[in-house]
């Protein structure tokens, strides 16, 4: 009965009621039904019960659970005993490295009552654990910028944080940096909200932003280090063997560099209905006729004709394209990144894989930011596919979409509240800021 209060954020004073009928029949009120309780105090904000509920667990129970604990935090956290959120929070450190959520809740209360030290101080071991901060807390930090102008150069380093690990800010994160930067002394910063021309060039301020494309040096330091780490690492062999790999080095070195690679099992499945080697010939075909020399990446079952893959199909595919059919438990990811890498930067590669997996591969920011801006710059997405008609692709944008910044503006690309943007796509709303001395 507790559970369906919980699911329907029940009335309190009929949990509470529940809890007294439970009490006074058993004689005790177990550790779930409490805890089930308390989630109900928190989720509705009663503090007082929140206050009560700490009593009572703490004096009937030798230790608290995490999830417990994780409420509390979150329940003091709102009030003026706030502080109490802390030796609760190190009480999770005990057992487990608490999560970005509970340093987010403290972080909150603490700003809430002035105290910008603590919110630091919690904000670097966050970063000291390699935790990824949400981006409540960096609303948290920049509101208390309003008022706290002793963390300016700290404020400043979440910017750059967001850069290199190519975070975008949610519309309310932004409106909190517009107001900062709007706040600063001397009243030098503007803020607008902007969009970007297809020429690189802001529409408000009209300064040019960073290029999408590699230079020489950028692409040949990627290439190196995704050999290394993914191709060449260890991971890659649980999906696939030391021979096939071989085996397909020698397929793409025998031919000319491909203009296009295109995941052949990824795209057949874009629509998930009709046969899919219709949808997979209707790429390839579009790619053709723009005079593009092709890669088809699939798995040897797409071979055997079925219901699925046309025998027909397949067989103008490799017409029109080269292609290689990797074993059915293979992975496709390292064979398009070496196939797309080793042909040069002027490849581009077909997919709606993310290929996160491959970024955590490799060692550091820089290289990690550098595969996020080759990603970008080089992967076509399917816009719009009817059997019969044209496949669009959508646009490769000639600038890079990351937070940016030069002495005398920012520019900060962010995810409208409410938007539906896919992963792979990128924000079109951007913050342009701007400083007149």
């Amino acid at each position: 009965m507790m559970s369906r209060m919980l699911r329907a954020g029940g009335d309190i004073n009929l949990a509470k009621s529940l809890l007294a009928y439970v009490a006074l029949e058993t004689g005790t009120l177990p550790y779930e039904l409490l805890l089930s309780y308390l989630t109900l105090c928190v989720q509705g904000s009663h503090h007082s019960e929140v206050f009560d509920v700490y009593d009572i667990m703490k004096t009937r129970f030798k230790a608290l659970d995490t999830g417990a604990c994780s409420l509390f935090v979150k329940g003091f956290s709102r009030t003026e005993r706030w502080k109490e959120a802390l030796p609760v929070l190190e009480s999770i450190k005990k057992k487990i490295v608490p999560s970005p959520r509970n340093y987010s809740d403290v972080i909150a209360g603490a700003v809430r009552h002035g105290d910008s030290a603590t919110a630091w101080a919690l904000y670097s071991e966050i970063l000291d654990k390699s935790l990824s901060p949400n981006q409540d807390t960096w609303r948290s930090l920049f509101e208390s910028g309003l008022s706290d102008r002793g963390n300016d150069e700290s404020l400043q380093s979440i910017l750059f944080y967001m850069r290199d690990n190519q975070v975008y800010p949610e519309e309310s994160l932004t409106k909190s940096i517009k107001a900062w930067f709007e706040s600063l002394p001397g009243g030098k910063w503007t803020g607008r909200w902007s969009t970007v021309e297809p020429s690189a060039v802001c529409r408000s301020c009209r300064a040019r932003l960073e290029s999408i494309k590699l230079n020489e040096e950028e692409y040949g330091q990627l290439k190196d280090r995704v050999m290394k780490d993914i191709i060449e690492g260890q991971d890659v062999f649980n999906k696939t063997t030391p021979e096939e790999l071989e085996s397909f080095k020698t397929f793409v070195k025998r031919r000319p560099a491909f203009d296009v690679v295109v995941d052949g099992l990824n795209v057949a499945n874009v629509t998930g209905k009709g046969c899919q080697s219709e949808m997979l010939l209707a790429v390839v075909s579009e790619l053709e006729q723009r005079g593009l020399k092709i890669l088809v990446l699939g798995r040897k079952h797409m071979q055997h004709p079925s219901r699925s893959w046309n025998r027909h199909h397949m067989r103008l595919i490799q017409e029109k394209a080269h292609c290689f059919f990797t074993e059915n438990i293979s992975e496709d990811d390292p064979f398009l990144l070496y196939a797309a890498l080793h042909s040069g930067n002027h490849c581009n590669f077909v997919s709606r894989d993310l290929m996160r997996d491959h970024k955590a591969c490799l060692p550091d920011i820089s290289t990690r930011r550098l595969f996020f801006k080759w990603q970008r710059g080089h992967q076509l997405v399917l816009n719009s596919f009817t059997p019969g008609k044209t496949v669009r692709f959508q646009r490769i944008q000639g600038y890079d979409t990351i937070i940016q910044t030069d002495e005398t503006s920012w520019h900060i690309p962010y995810d409208e509240d409410g938007g539906d943007r896919c992963s792979y796509e990128v924000p079109q709303k951007w913050l342009c800021l701007t400083r007149v001395d």
